[in-house]
């Protein structure tokens, strides 16, 4: 087995995870290996990155480390499909939502090191959070290798596996989330009569400041927010509306739902 990186999935999460770490060979490999079933994709990694498309099987021939960044609803036909090429000397990095490593061992029937990440799209601009987990046969080794991979990206965190679905709906979805929030203030903003550059300016930089301000305070947000509200004055008045309406509800069934949705990724 050559000593290539293989990528099958050539998505975003993919593009921003080989744009951070600066290409294969920044983690000590000859060549990187990818495969997707868009064939203007793995042209696009060829002329970014210098990789070799080719098929899956060969992906899994020559590579070692092998990343897996498809769809979940597509992981179970990429498995089903390679099934003869996998063994006990891979390393499989998982980037889909909801499957567990467990699945992964199960469904390929070996002893097979297997490595769960979950990013989040701030990983395109290096500002994002991955947690990771391992499975049963992913040695320290190998997590030291993700963990560095991911680490070029933003934060990067160890978590336990029955920890990920909940993680998948905070971090993993939090950032539409936090763009849903944003959108709706953006409108409120020209409902005021503020124009529409001036909004974003102004909202990408409170949003901003705000998040880097509880960082560095420490401080839990509430107390920050206690801060800002004045008696009497506009802040409250703003954050009593909201909360009739039930915006801290409205989190909590998010939360929940998405949650939910990543468990039944796991079984589909």
């Amino acid at each position: 087995m050559s000593r290539s990186l293989g990528l099958i999935g050539c998505g975003k999460m993919a593009y921003a995870l080989m744009k951070g770490i600066g290409g294969a060979e920044f983690l000590g490999f000859d060549s990187l290996l990818v495969n997707d079933i868009d064939p203007e994709r793995g042209v696009l990694f060829q002329e970014e990155f210098n990789a070799i498309p080719t098929e899956a099987g060969e992906v899994l021939h020559s590579s070692r480390v092998i990343i897996l960044a498809v769809k979940p609803q597509q992981v179970r036909m990429v498995l089903d499909a390679n099934r003869a090429w996998w063994t006990t000397e891979h390393l499989l990095i998982s980037l889909a939502a909801g499957i567990k490593t467990g699945s992964y061992e199960n469904e390929i029937g070996l002893h097979l090191p297997v490595v769960r990440v979950m990013p989040n799209t701030p990983c395109l601009v290096g500002q994002g959070v991955s947690a990771i987990s391992a499975g049963r046969y992913a040695a320290d080794k190998d997590l030291q290798l993700v963990a560095k991979m991911f680490e070029q990206l933003g934060t990067c965190v160890m978590v336990e596996e029955k920890h990920m679905d909940a993680v998948t709906a905070i971090s993993g979805s939090g950032p539409a989330y936090v763009f849903l929030v944003v959108e709706s203030l953006m409108n409120a903003a020209l409902q005021v009569g503020l124009d529409l550059k001036l909004a974003r300016q102004l909202l990408v930089n409170t949003v901003k400041g705000s998040m880097e301000m509880m960082e560095q305070s420490g401080e839990h947000p509430a107390i920050l927010r206690e801060q800002v509200c004045s008696p009497g004055g506009t802040t409250i008045a703003g954050i009593r509306q909201l909360e009739e309406n039930g915006l801290r509800r409205a989190f909590f069934q998010a939360v929940e739902k998405a949650y939910e949705r990543s468990i039944e990724l796991g079984k589909d």
